[in-house]
């Protein structure tokens, strides 16, 4: 049965389980079985079915080799449940399932859940679907370099001999200035990895705090973990102390008790503080979004799930990141630990711990039907590669810095005598202070008109660009018109015109009896 990835999107959880339905109504075997003397065809055991989903969610890149019979066993009791299947007299809903020899069957028709609609009932467009296909500078950074060969003196002179009337300042950032460009890069870099159109699809930005975000980047050890000023939200001492007594066996300390079973009494005390916190570490508003990474987490993306993870995990508060990273740690070196005392009868130690903190990790404020399967495959993921994730990405460090400079650079003109925005004789004044309060009927107008304008440039600029090949600004040409067609029938009104841009011009081929007249003359 061929595996089909659902990509990054809206929804995600709801798409994996109606394809997992799918997949189980199409593949599982069906044959005839013998209850209370009566032949029943077309059915299936519970035993049988779990043999069935068990291997194909080991083998299916959505969900992975860590997926165990009992996961498997409760899904298909949520499959009974929510009538995906039901036994042969047709009861469904209240009825229990165990892995046995009970006979199941599948009803007439398979109730798929519909997937939302948003309430415009239109895709949304980012600005990487509007404007991402023109490979121009952006007007900022030619502004930069054009200030950067300018003498400020020379250019403040420019202004003031010009008009009279105005004076060339530096800009002064707030503190909420900062913030905004750490939020607002942070989110670009996230948005362009994910490949969604819209972020808001998969991630409420109400929830992002780009406090957060500055303190993950700058509040760390030399381990890179985040300390906390707050301590009241760490990790209490005694729980500290379990851990790092399992990190290190068997060198503990020696005040700590010798017995059988001690290293299990220690990991009970640990996993239980873990399950017992109000929300997951990677928090219930974040669902959605590392349920999404989940799709990324393919062969042939590993690193691009990987940078995705260390952006989201940048979005969590301090003091739930620092829980995560400590927890990962302790989790690492257990699993790489031989001297490790086996901690269960059945399963190994990685495959313990998998399982008993993939709870504490992730899941959702309302119950998901493939909660437990998911948050098992994301916390594997993070184990294998918690040390990359939960480090400090440089990149967006340089990419915040070098916008800040930019920003500090950048001279702005104001009117002469009107003081500059933060300070009036030595008084702070605000920025809205030089603005006049429009009606939210002239905001519209205006910007319907700026957006109107500046996308009337780019379709200059394109034109203009001497660089691009001829075919290549045919394609970009084709693709302006698709997305927007009023302006671009605006600038090229008549069919004429547009196809004289647009159409591919023939080469023109010198007639064939032409052609064999000149080589026989050549021969002669």
């Amino acid at each position: 049965m061929s595996t089909h990835i659902i990509t990054p999107g809206p929804y995600r959880a709801t798409k994996l389980w109606n394809e997992v339905t799918k997949l189980f109504r199409a593949g599982m075997p069906l044959r005839k079985h013998r209850l209370h003397f009566r032949v029943h065809g077309s059915c299936f055991t519970a035993a049988a079915a779990v043999d069935w989903l068990h291997e194909l969610l080991r083998n299916n890149s959505n969900f992975g080799p860590d997926v165990t019979r009992q996961q498997t066993l409760q899904l298909l009791k949520k499959f009974l449940k929510n009538h995906v299947i039901e036994d042969v007299k047709g009861r469904w809903g209240t009825e229990e399932l165990e892995d046995d020899g009970h006979i199941y069957r599948f009803p007439p028709s398979s109730p798929l859940k519909p997937l939302p609609r948003t309430p415009s009932g239109k895709k949304n467009f980012s600005l990487k679907d509007k404007e991402g296909f023109f490979k121009f500078r952006s007007s900022k950074k030619l502004d930069k370099e054009t200030l950067e060969n300018v003498d400020p003196s020379e250019q403040e002179q420019e202004v003031n001999g010009e008009a009279g009337t105005v004076e060339v300042h530096r800009r002064e950032l707030t503190n909420d200035d900062v913030l905004e460009v750490w939020r607002d890069i942070t989110l670009t870099h996230l948005q362009k990895i994910l490949g969604v159109t819209a972020l808001e699809d998969v991630l409420d930005l109400r929830h992002v705090n780009p406090q957060n975000i500055v303190y993950n980047m700058t509040n760390v050890n030399k381990h890179g973990v985040v300390t906390l000023e707050d301590k009241t939200d760490d990790i209490p001492p005694w729980v500290l102390s379990a851990m790092k007594c399992l990190a290190s066996w068997p060198k503990s300390d020696s005040s700590h008790p010798s017995y059988p079973g001690f290293e299990r009494d220690v990991f009970k005390t640990v996993s239980d503080y873990f399950n017992s916190l109000p929300q997951p570490l990677l928090t219930f508003e974040f669902y959605e979004l590392f349920i999404n990474v989940l799709g990324l987490l393919q062969p042939q993306l590993e690193r691009v799930a990987v940078e995705a993870l260390q952006l989201c995990c940048l979005l969590l508060p301090p003091g739930q990141r620092r829980k995560l990273q400590l927890l990962m740690r302790m989790m690492s070196r257990m699993s790489q630990n031989v001297d490790m005392p086996r901690l269960h009868q059945a399963i190994g130690t990685r495959t313990l711990m998998v399982h008993s903190f993939s709870g504490c990790v992730l899941s959702c404020a309302e119950e998901v039907d493939l909660d437990e399967l998911l948050a098992t495959r994301l916390v594997s993921f993070l184990l294998d590669h918690h040390t990359d994730i939960l480090s400090v990405p440089l990149y967006l460090h340089h990419a915040v810095t070098d916008h800040l400079h930019y920003l500090r650079t950048v001279q702005i003109p104001y009117p002469v005598g009107a003081g500059v925005p933060g300070s009036a004789g030595g008084v702070p004044v605000p920025l809205h202070a030089f603005c006049r309060q429009i009606s939210s009927q002239e905001f519209e107008e205006q910007r319907l008109t700026m957006s109107q304008t500046a996308i009337a440039e780019l379709l200059d600029l394109l034109l203009a660009d001497s660089s691009l090949a001829g075919k290549e600004r045919r394609k970009k040409l084709r693709q302006f018109q698709k997305q927007y067609p009023d302006i671009f029938s605006r600038r090229f009104p008549s069919p004429e015109s547009q196809a004289q841009i647009l159409e591919d011009k023939p080469r023109i081929k010198p007639p064939l009896l032409l052609t064999k007249k000149i080589r026989k003359n050549i021969r002669t």
